[in-house]
């Protein structure tokens, strides 16, 4: 509605720079926008005891709209199975998308498993050779999300510390969980939370 407010407005200037202010404020960071964990019930997986990541990544991309809303606003799919190539070794990224508004690339590594700090050794690995043979001058670095089955926080922070890269660590759910689940849920984040606090609180002398 910005066209008519302008349209009909004495002082035109003004609600330009009004449009502008809140647009501003309104703009997150990426670590906003990821989410933990992700509800993938969408893809049908609940109902197949055992599925490899290929099926997740089949499973996601048939299901691209739904994958695209639980991401958030902003994302767009640019590429599957993404090939990057170090010395005669290939590797490959399982689902890369891009934020128009933040401008940057998020790497999607799939496992079908608990976090393994080697896990993000590889994110790594992938982030630094995104940043120096994809990046554009435009793009914002490039960022990463590891969505694992589960993860301990205390072996993400161990082993994600001291990165120079945005990279997250998210579980996903192939089905809506049950009332104690999201009971559980709830005060184990609350828990890691409030340590968090605590541990960044100053001291007082």
């Amino acid at each position: 509605m910005l066209y008519e407010r302008t349209g009909l407005s004495l002082d035109k200037q003004a609600v330009i720079e009004r449009a502008r202010r809140q647009a501003n404020q309104a703009r997150v960071g990426i670590s906003e926008l990821i989410r933990d964990p992700y509800v993938l019930e969408f893809v049908g997986l609940a109902e197949q005891a055992r599925y490899t990541e290929s099926d997740l990544e089949t499973a996601l991309l048939d299901h691209l709209q739904a994958f695209l809303l639980e991401l958030g606003s902003g994302f767009c799919f640019e590429a599957r199975q993404k090939r990057i190539t170090v010395g005669n070794e290939h590797d490959y990224i399982d689902l890369v998308f891009y934020h128009r508004l933040l401008r940057c690339h998020l790497i999607i590594d799939l496992k079908v498993r608990h976090f393994q700090h080697s896990d993000a050794g590889q994110m790594n690995f992938y982030l630094n050779y995104w940043k120096r043979e994809i990046t554009t001058p435009e793009d914002n670095p490039p960022v990463g999300l590891l969505l694992c089955s589960d993860k301990d926080q205390t072996k993400v922070e161990y082993a994600t510390g001291g990165l120079d890269q945005q990279l997250f660590v998210s579980r996903y759910l192939v089905a809506l969980p049950k009332l104690h689940e999201i009971e559980q849920l709830i005060e184990r984040d609350r828990a890691l939370w409030e340590r968090r606090v605590e541990t960044n609180r100053p001291l007082c002398g």
